[in-house]
């Protein structure tokens, strides 16, 4: 398996700027990726495992607490080995590794233990491959266009979240649970793993490329490992920007995923049957969907805290709403609006991380907000379930993370100007460039 990055062909020199490609082959990635497998397909799986296994629900979901937990260790180490050799030499064997363990289900996983033991590995490989590692090759592509490059690598992770469900139920009902994880890996091993090693290219100036398009004599034998810009880890954790910013994106991981996950229940809760509830659940989806791509276009063009704080607040609003409305029609505003804002925390946080603390060590510090991030989604469901089982009610949950979802909003406004922001370059400059470079002579 070769890590050389790919060349750039004399047909993609002189058309669509080959950062795009490289923005669909990220999201590629993450729609045939270990999110949507193992993570918004695992309520399909469950009943089928918990059959299998003779085994209760909570025992089988064990092993998605196990994935998610070793993911938010795995997500900083990942972040350490890609800052220093290169996102695509973590990528690859990540996906390829976790292709496998998928693929060797049907002959490696026949009792609990074993599904302990492999939700673990895959946990430990969605580090590797997941939206930490393809967002930093994604800031080193973007500058200007930046929060819209990320938008359309997260369309990926939300397309996934809607289709893979449904193909995964198809599989099961037709091969049954094993082999339908095996035909999922193999999707990975046989599709995005390749896409992955041909299109996945790291950084432009590889290419005699700028970010954002154009050409430059002067970046075309450049050193492509040349450290970037930033900060350390360890500087930017002694800054209150870094823990302004975990703190803001936990309370609304927690808050969000909580209602994500007891949705359905809500709706069914307040009287109306399963459909709408379902239909709740599905709007929640497609508001996440517009969240991932529409709010990369915002951050490009506007300042992005305000931005995230607008989203918040809307999320906030939504939350309030499930706590007051009793039909449908607020509930599935609500939805939307709670969407809205788990799709865009995915984008604002990358993209955050890049501004206030550049690139230098991005994947350190992105790591390790996800990590919280990811910690903070986990516990939001099952405290949420938990006030529900000691109160028979979500009314206190629901109007407690919607303070917190406020107070994250709040939060996002206390932030200052960027320490690293775009670079404005001149059109003038770049076609100055373009017309010096050996490419175009």
């Amino acid at each position: 398996m070769s890590l050389v990055p790919p060349r750039l062909s004399w047909r993609y020199r002189s058309s669509v700027f080959y950062g795009w490609w490289v923005a669909l082959t990220a999201a590629m990635g993450l729609f045939l990726g270990l999110m949507p497998i193992v993570v918004f397909s695992f309520g399909i799986f469950l009943g089928p495992i918990s059959r299998d296994f003779h085994a209760g629900r909570g025992d089988v979901s064990f092993a998605y607490t196990l994935f998610s937990l070793i993911q938010a260790i795995s997500v900083p180490l990942a972040g350490w080995l890609m800052d220093r050799f290169g996102a695509r030499r973590v990528i690859v064997p990540s996906l390829f590794l976790a292709s496998v363990a998928l693929i060797l289900i049907p002959l490696r996983c026949v009792n609990l233990s074993q599904l302990y033991i492999l939700f673990g590995a895959l946990g430990f490989l969605a580090g590797g491959a997941g939206v930490v590692t393809f967002a930093k090759v994604m800031s080193n592509w973007f500058d200007r266009y930046r929060g819209l490059a990320l938008g359309v690598m997260l369309l990926g992770l939300g397309l996934g979240a809607l289709v893979m469900p449904w193909l995964a139920q198809l599989l099961i009902a037709k091969f049954g649970w094993h082999l339908a994880y095996a035909a999922l890996g193999a999707s990975i091993l046989l599709v995005s793993t390749p896409l992955v090693m041909k299109f996945l290219n790291e950084r432009p100036e590889s290419l005699g490329l700028l970010p954002d398009g154009g050409i430059s004599a002067r970046t075309a034998h450049t050193e492509p490992n040349k450290k970037a810009t930033g900060m350390t880890w360890r500087g930017a954790m002694r800054t209150p920007t870094f823990w302004v910013l975990l703190s803001s994106f936990a309370l609304v991981a927690a808050a969000t995923q909580a209602c994500f996950a007891h949705m359905a229940a809500i709706v069914s809760d307040r009287g109306n049957n399963a459909q709408l509830a379902a239909l709740a659940s599905s709007l929640l989806g497609a508001g996440l969907l517009i969240g991932r791509t529409g709010s990369g276009y915002l951050l490009d063009r506007f300042f992005a805290p305000r931005v995230a704080a607008l989203i918040f607040a809307g999320a906030a609003a939504g939350i309030a709403l499930l706590r007051i409305a009793y039909s449908p029609g607020p509930a599935f505003a609500a939805a939307f609006l709670i969407g809205l804002a788990m799709g865009a925390e995915g984008d604002v946080m990358p993209y955050l991380t890049s501004r206030y603390f550049g690139l230098r060590c991005f994947g350190e510090i992105c790591g390790i907000v996800f990590a919280g991030f990811s910690l903070a989604g986990g516990l939001g469901p099952y405290l949420m379930g938990a006030a529900y089982d000691a109160n028979r009610s979500y009314a206190l949950p629901l109007v407690l993370f919607c303070i917190a979802v406020l107070l994250a909003a709040a939060l996002m406004l206390v932030l200052g100007p960027y320490r690293y922001d775009a670079v404005r370059v001149g059109r003038d400059r770049q076609a100055k460039d373009t017309l010096e470079s050996p490419l175009h002579a």
